[in-house]
């Protein structure tokens, strides 16, 4: 889906996407309420989304959509400055206009391994369940009553395969619409789970949620920086850097031994 209030921006995106064999352009928007609506009903995979419109920006649209499933975002605009405020939006990609066929390409390379991924969301979570049976019944025998252990790995599906990442390897995650991104240094996985619900299966020891989008491994945490308003900035051992907002501010101060103040 293209959602850009300039007419002929959205006919050179659409253009270039139709050289892919495997794109279906499903809609294409000039304002923001009807990309809302049609976001809602028609679920695209991927979104192609202005930053300046008028009325209602790029980042704007973005907050109101994240009440429902998401799709994977990539913001087109004409000014590089918006690139720091992109990705701390959890975009997948960042295009500049005129936007060049081989750039596009890089970025639809990038969403199509999300789109697998989200695809083969259910059968990672039948591999997940079974390898959190597993570990209960080698390390305490099998029994409904008790907690649920937190995972010490986490399967995720990379090209139909699936593989396993080590929890405490895992740097931070971001939320990825109706999923989670696993970001371990350089890489990044997608996982077919809400962020309360990965919350839910790590070690609460170890990972605490700091926005409602990110979860951070405190192991991982280099150093904290002053913010506006209250807030902070995490800086982690990856040179990565997240914003704490101030409604988990105070639980964070407590986790990494910090005043509150």
């Amino acid at each position: 889906m293209i959602v850009d209030d300039e007419p002929h921006a959205r006919e050179g995106l659409r253009i270039r996407l139709r050289r892919e064999p495997d794109v279906l352009v499903i809609g294409e928007y000039g304002d923001a309420e009807s990309a809302l609506r049609a976001i809602a009903s028609d679920s695209p995979d991927v979104l192609f989304l202005d930053i300046e419109m008028p009325a209602t920006n790029g980042f704007a649209l973005l907050e109101r959509a994240q009440e429902g499933p998401m799709p994977i975002v990539i913001f087109v605009t004409a000014y590089d400055q918006h690139a720091v405020r992109a990705f701390e939006a959890r975009a997948l990609d960042y295009l500049l206009k005129p936007v060049e066929q081989e750039r596009l390409r890089e970025s639809l390379d990038r969403a199509r391994e999300q789109v697998t991924s989200a695809r083969n969301g259910e059968f990672v979570q039948r591999v997940q369940g079974l390898s959190r049976e597993l570990e209960d019944d080698a390390t305490q025998g099998a029994s409904s009553a008790r907690a649920p252990r937190p995972l010490d790995r986490i399967a995720v599906s990379v090209d139909g395969t699936i593989h396993f990442i080590i929890a405490k390897e895992i740097d931070y995650i971001s939320a990825g619409g109706d999923s989670v991104i696993a970001h371990v240094g350089a890489t990044a996985h997608v996982i077919r789970k809400s962020m309360s619900e990965i919350l839910g299966v790590l070690d609460a020891k170890r990972f605490a949620r700091i926005h409602r989008s990110t979860i951070v491994n405190l192991s991982r945490v280099l150093k904290v920086e002053p913010y506006l308003h209250g807030e902070y900035i995490l800086v982690l051992q990856s040179g990565a850097k997240l914003k704490v907002s101030r409604a988990y501010r105070a639980t964070l101060s407590e986790q990494l031994g910090l005043t509150a103040g």
